[in-house]
């Protein structure tokens, strides 16, 4: 297995397990009343007189927060009384990154240029940022458990955006007096709540208005979707997630954000009645007795194109009526943008899921995420 390939199967389990947030109880939020936030239940916006305050709650105590930031337009000088937080000019013009999801979330809000620097480079499945990197307009800082604090010094970034993980730290980067926005958003507890960050962001490169319409669009979409599987009654079929991998099979808890993106597509979850925010570990029996007769079965892997190369990768996957009925669908997340698009656009994999859920139905969708293994394959890898 390519370090890639490695990286992808870790990023998967990251995505599910939501850094380990297992707790079956709702999050306290610090929303303050004059919030513009709706969806989002650790983010807090709020507009005063010459700033903007943002709090973000820490999703492993939900009863503290995380970070405050105070945003000041860098065109006004500061104000003499300013609330407890870190200060940060904006617009931000030069923004060092640790994830292609931030970086494309900035595009989107026309302000792709501000990513001068990045950590993590082999990561990114993105052909600007490489472009970048070759041409030298884009630093690359160097691994993000450790970047190059000199490189970081010279592209001097007016903030550094990554994702925070529990009692981080980030060792000399957050000794040299430049702003670390903590990216909360992948803990949220559903779709439209993490795609509400986009406001935030928005906040930073001064595109408020921009990030209101894009978020709007992206409710309304959803919603649309949600409304069509109440309005026709559709039969829900039981849907499979993930594979089993060294022995341990992952998979979404019934109050998770994935099981909430299954339920919404109109399709039925063999853990719905499962109290847990976080992922679950189980064995491949444990998977089997609840899962067997599952209808779809839903695969993110860099190398499972095939059936023969799924039953390679364990010889009892076949005992599913998914594989035996050939309805296994996979991300390929070696060439996909799923990672990077669907935080911000959760209407698309919505679309994606109801469209493979429910063939039925006529929609003008087309998959961009997921492809079904082709029935030729079943016994030839």
């Amino acid at each position: 297995m390519t370090k890639r390939n490695i990286f992808y199967s870790l990023l998967i389990i990251a995505v599910m397990l939501c850094a380990c947030r297992g707790s079956s109880k709702s999050a306290t939020t610090s929303q303050s009343a004059n919030s513009s936030i709706k969806e989002a239940k650790l983010l807090s916006i709020t507009h005063d007189n010459g700033f903007t305050k943002v709090e973000i709650t820490n999703p492993w105590d939900t009863t503290k927060i995380l970070h405050t930031y105070i945003l000041v337009p860098s065109s006004q000088k500061l104000p003499k009384h300013l609330p407890k937080g870190t200060v940060v000019r904006t617009p931000v013009k030069k923004v060092l990154v640790y994830s292609s999801v931030h970086s494309s979330v900035l595009r989107e809000l026309q302000s792709g240029n501000t990513v001068k620097g990045v950590c993590d480079a082999q990561y990114f499945n993105d052909s600007i940022i490489d472009k970048g990197i070759k041409d030298g307009s884009i630093t690359d800082c160097g691994n993000s458990m450790q970047p190059s604090v000199e490189k970081v010094i010279e592209m001097k970034p007016d903030a550094i955006l990554l994702s925070p993980y529990q009692d981080a730290t980030y060792g000399q980067i957050a000794k040299l007096n430049i702003p670390i926005v903590e990216c909360a958003d992948y803990m949220e507890y559903t779709p439209l709540g993490r795609a509400e960050w986009i406001k935030f962001y928005g906040e930073l490169v001064c595109q408020p208005e921009l990030a209101e319409q894009i978020y709007n669009k992206v409710v309304e979409e959803y919603n649309k979707v949600k409304k069509s599987v109440a309005d026709k009654k559709l039969k829900r079929p039981l849907v499979l997630t993930e594979n089993v991998i060294s022995g341990i099979w992952n998979v979404p808890g019934g109050q998770s954000y994935m099981a909430q993106f299954i339920k919404d597509a109109g399709g039925d979850y063999p853990w719905k009645d499962d109290k847990n925010t976080g992922s679950l570990t189980l064995d491949f029996n444990q998977v089997l007795a609840k899962a067997q007769t599952a209808d779809y079965w839903l695969i993110k892997s860099p190398n499972m194109h095939t059936f023969g190369a799924l039953k390679a990768s364990y010889s009892l996957n076949d005992k599913f009526k998914a594989y035996k009925t050939g309805n296994v669908y996979i991300c390929d997340t070696n060439t996909s943008h799923f990672f990077d698009r669907f935080p911000f656009h959760p209407e698309e994999l919505l679309k994606e899921y109801f469209k493979i859920f429910h063939p039925e139905v006529e929609t003008d969708y087309q998959l961009q995420f997921f492809h079904q293994i082709a029935q030729q394959y079943c016994t030839d890898d």
